[in-house]
């Protein structure tokens, strides 16, 4: 058997924690009246999607990590639709790189829950 595997290990988590780093990068362009608006709001979506991949994983149960990673799909649909909200009001360009990242941790997530949950069976 390997080294004990922690969240750091899981690509998902890896792949949010730049899904996070995009977000704030890109909000620090709102106008100053979205700081504790929509810029907010996106950022605290984007940190909730690794946040709750770490917490899930470091728990005792793979039915608590599942329960954790749908809430971690959940606040990554919040954010995808706070993204297309910015678009629509003109905020961002709907820049197609967070976009797409917003896809691979989807993805991620969703692989990583049916891989989990084929274990389990």
């Amino acid at each position: 058997m390997g080294a004990t595997r922690t969240h750091r290990d899981l690509v998902a988590w890896q792949e949010a924690m730049k899904l996070v780093e995009m977000i704030y990068r890109g909000t620090n362009a709102f106008p100053r009246a979205e700081t504790y608006g929509l810029a907010l709001q996106m950022r605290r979506a984007a940190v909730s999607v690794p946040s709750n991949i770490a917490e899930g994983a470091a728990r005792n149960s793979t039915k608590e990590l599942l329960q954790y990673l749908g809430v971690a799909s959940g606040s990554l649909a919040e954010l995808e639709t706070q993204l297309e909200l910015s678009v629509r009001l003109g905020l961002s360009n709907g820049e197609s790189v967070c976009l797409e990242q917003v896809s691979r941790v989807g993805k991620l997530l969703v692989g990583l829950r049916k891989s989990i949950r084929e274990r389990v069976d």
